[in-house]
């Protein structure tokens, strides 16, 4: 027997909402009482399915969620027939299922049996898709662990902006400008990358200061401003380079040692390099590189605020090669670097690990 839905949702709500990238709008077989109008921002459709998710859709300004469930009539309340998250900062206007109901009741009565004979023909059509899919994922998400945005999927993102910007960017001040809609016919049309995916690789790019989405002359946020295509080829050369090489030899920095390459470039300018000869290095110890960096003010910085890196946090670094020993003099600890490198190398392990965190958090949904 279905437990009933609390008498406080039977009358709804409507207003205007507000959600942070990642919020949850509504969970799959949540009881429902109300529909929502974007009015700003992306909104996500996706099931989730073992360890994963089947993605449904993105849903944009002037597009409404939720409608269906107005329409299940059988007694046992309505629910929800997929999840909906945030995948921007988004505003909703909620309305209740209350008020349309209103609005539902005033319309002609042969105006309600043209929607009510297509809402069931697309519910009918709907359920064909779900067999479908259970049919053909019953493995899906079984393996080791879910990865939202995959390797080869990170590539092809990143592959196919560089071309698109490449071949239709247009020099805006120190960017390269493309329409959210060019780039779009590219991912989908011709290339099949899921809009989810896209989208989510836009917002990391712009939560790394890497790109920014402006309005267009339609007042919608559809021009994609690019600072930096070389640094997207790099990237992309990079993963095609890891993905040829063993797993143990595969770049991997931790969230700390990020933090410690991090705060030794900030500090570089002042912290000058010094030469191997201007320090005594113990004879059973061959140096790996001709310089030397000053790491004791950046621990000193981390104790300070009571941070806790120390410079066994480094040994990621030194396993790909960025480091070498770490060595004491006077009371100071120096570390064997490659900076030219590190500095190279540093835009690409923000990347990584924002990839890294987004799929980890993508995974923490699903179970």
């Amino acid at each position: 027997m279905t437990t009933p839905a609390p008498q406080a949702k039977e009358q709804g709500k409507s207003g205007l909402r507000a959600l942070k990238p990642g919020e949850m709008l509504f969970n799959e077989n949540d009881y429902s009482d109300s529909l929502f109008i974007i009015q700003k921002g992306q909104v996500r459709l996706f099931r989730p399915k073992g360890k994963g998710f089947i993605e449904l859709a993105v849903l944009r300004s002037g597009e409404v969620i939720g409608e269906m469930a107005y329409f299940d009539e059988d007694g046992s309340g309505r629910k929800r027939s997929c999840s909906a998250a945030a995948l921007t900062s988004v505003e909703v206007i909620e309305i209740s299922f209350v008020a349309f109901g209103k609005t539902m009741s005033s319309l002609n009565p042969w105006f309600k049996t043209i929607i009510n004979t297509l809402v069931a023909r697309l519910r009918k059509t709907n359920s064909r898709v779900r067999e479908l899919e259970d049919n053909s994922t019953n493995n899906y998400g079984k393996g080791a662990g879910y990865e939202f945005l995959k390797t080869l999927e990170v590539m092809r993102i990143l592959g196919t902006m560089f071309l698109v910007f490449k071949a239709h960017g247009e020099a805006k001040s120190q960017a390269m400008a493309v329409s959210r809609k060019t780039l779009t016919m590219y991912t989908q049309d011709m290339y099949q990358i899921m809009e989810v995916k896209l989208e989510s690789m836009l917002s990391l790019l712009c939560s790394l200061g890497w790109m920014e989405i402006h309005d267009d002359a339609d007042k919608m946020p559809n021009m994609l401003l690019l600072k930096n295509m070389d640094l997207i080829r790099q990237i992309f050369i990079f993963y095609n380079a890891e993905r040829h090489i063993p797993d143990e030899k595969k770049m991997k920095i931790s969230d700390k040692c990020e933090q410690i390459i991090a705060k030794m470039l900030e500090k570089l300018p002042s912290n000058a390099m010094i030469d191997i000869p201007n320090l005594k290095v113990v004879d059973d110890v061959a140096p790996k590189f001709t310089k030397y960096y000053l790491l004791t003010p950046v621990i000193d910085d981390f104790k300070q605020r009571n941070v806790p890196i120390n410079i066994d946090n480094l040994d990621d670094g030194k396993i790909t090669g960025l480091f070498g020993e770490v060595l004491m003099k006077d009371g100071m600890v120096f570390v064997e670097a490659d900076m030219p490198k590190i500095q190279k190398m540093y835009p690409i392990i923000r990347f990584m690990s924002a990839i890294r965190k987004l799929n980890a958090e993508k995974a923490a949904t699903a179970t």
